[in-house]
């Protein structure tokens, strides 16, 4: 077992020992981290057959023995025992370009930076509850490019219920007047009277002083950082998967936008990699699982989750946004919108079965737009598997 080649030179000398060993020469190693990916990079460049094997695989591999063993040791036996057995059937790593990988990163550090967004609006939203509560509810603007948006720049400006009810109406309205007109957002002489009113109903619980003020400005100082972050992310995501091939593609189609666009390619990578609509069915982890034995064959089985959550959680939302904006015209929608003919436990028992616990059509769509061909859909519509949730639903008797 090598120790972690860190420099170039170590690599250059592994190369070298490698092509000096007298017939074919393999390179397995385990898909672990961020720890694989110099060496198999490397190594692929330089001719060597290389292969980054999924940890899961190695471990379930021939465990013959009632005795646990984990040592580096043992580890690298396991897996020259595996390269050995699967020596015809193992596949050469295959490189992601440049830009796929730099836009498959900025897509977990955008996920990373939104958690991190909720995280801190939630944490403004409870302290404003002290102070001003139900500020963040006045406005439903979105963020602008900058990461800025209006509820949150209200509340850095009228953090607390006594810097509005200390004021007369006419006196808050026209500092509320000029306050839009600074930051460039719309007045509305009515939305000012609104929180006025609201305003002298408020019981804050904190005081307005400069220890509560010092408080609530770190908070909103801290969630408007992370908001230009993400907004940042996610217009060089835009830039940058508008430079893919299949771009055009992926944009057309519905409940697809600007950030999930992006976000898909991300996961997906080159889409040509997959041999066929299965392996990227599996490579979500969707795929429904087996449980068969002698005469016994269960019909609903739960998928597999071997797959890319990320993945999962990009088509989840793609079919979440599919449905809020009904696109009349899209095959998919279509099909939702006849299961609404029943009650609304059967349409979202049918909406989880199909599109999420059971087959990722939005895969099987995205797959058949580089074919030319939608028979894979409608095919799927019409052969839908007899199990005990269709039969519920009314497709089988």
């Amino acid at each position: 077992m090598m120790e972690q080649l860190v420099s170039s030179s170590d690599i250059s000398s592994l190369v070298n020992l490698i092509k000096s060993v007298d017939g074919e020469s393999r390179v397995i190693m385990e898909h672990t981290g961020r720890y694989y990916e110099a060496l198999t990079h490397q190594l692929s460049n330089a001719g060597i057959f290389t292969c980054a094997i999924n940890p899961k695989l190695i471990k379930d591999f021939d465990n013959d023995s009632l005795r646990k063993v984990k040592s580096d040791k043992a580890d690298a036996v396991k897996i020259a025992r595996y390269a050995l057995d699967k020596w015809d059937n193992v596949k050469p790593h295959s490189v992601t370009d440049v830009m796929r990988n730099q836009l498959k990163t900025m897509n977990r550090q955008f996920g990373f930076y939104m958690k991190h967004k909720t995280a801190m609006k939630n944490n403004l939203i409870g302290i404003l509850d002290q102070t001003f509560p139900g500020v963040n509810t006045f406005f439903d603007s979105p963020a602008r490019s900058d990461g800025s948006q209006k509820w949150v720049d209200f509340a850095s400006s009228y953090w607390h219920a006594d810097c509005i009810r200390k004021m007369s109406l006419n006196a808050f309205t026209e500092h509320y007047q000029n306050w839009c007109k600074r930051k460039k957002y719309n007045f509305g002489k009515s939305k000012a009277e609104e929180i006025y009113g609201l305003s002298k109903e408020l019981v804050p619980i904190l005081p307005k002083d400069e220890i509560t003020k010092l408080i609530l400005k770190q908070a909103i100082d801290q969630l408007k950082v992370v908001s230009k972050t993400v907004e940042e992310f996610r217009s060089i995501m835009y830039k940058t998967a508008s430079k893919l091939p299949e771009f055009p593609v992926v944009m057309n189609m519905k409940g697809v936008g600007p950030s999930l666009g992006p976000q898909l390619m991300a996961e997906i990578g080159d889409v040509l990699r997959f041999t066929h609509k299965g392996a990227l069915t599996a490579f979500a982890g969707v795929d429904p699982g087996v449980n068969e034995s002698g005469s016994y064959a269960q019909k609903s089985v739960p998928t597999t989750k071997r797959g890319s959550s990320e993945l999962r959680k990009t088509l989840f939302q793609v079919m979440d946004i599919l449905i809020k904006t009904k696109p009349q015209e899209d095959c998919v929608y279509k099909f939702l919108d006849i299961l609404k003919k029943f009650d609304l436990t059967f349409y979202l028992q049918a909406m989880i079965l199909i599109f999420y616990h059971r087959r990722p059509l939005y895969c099987l769509i995205y797959r058949n737009f580089f074919t030319g061909s939608w028979d894979g859909i409608f095919a799927y519509f019409s052969n839908i598997p007899d199990t005990s949730e269709t039969r519920i639903l009314g497709y089988h008797k």
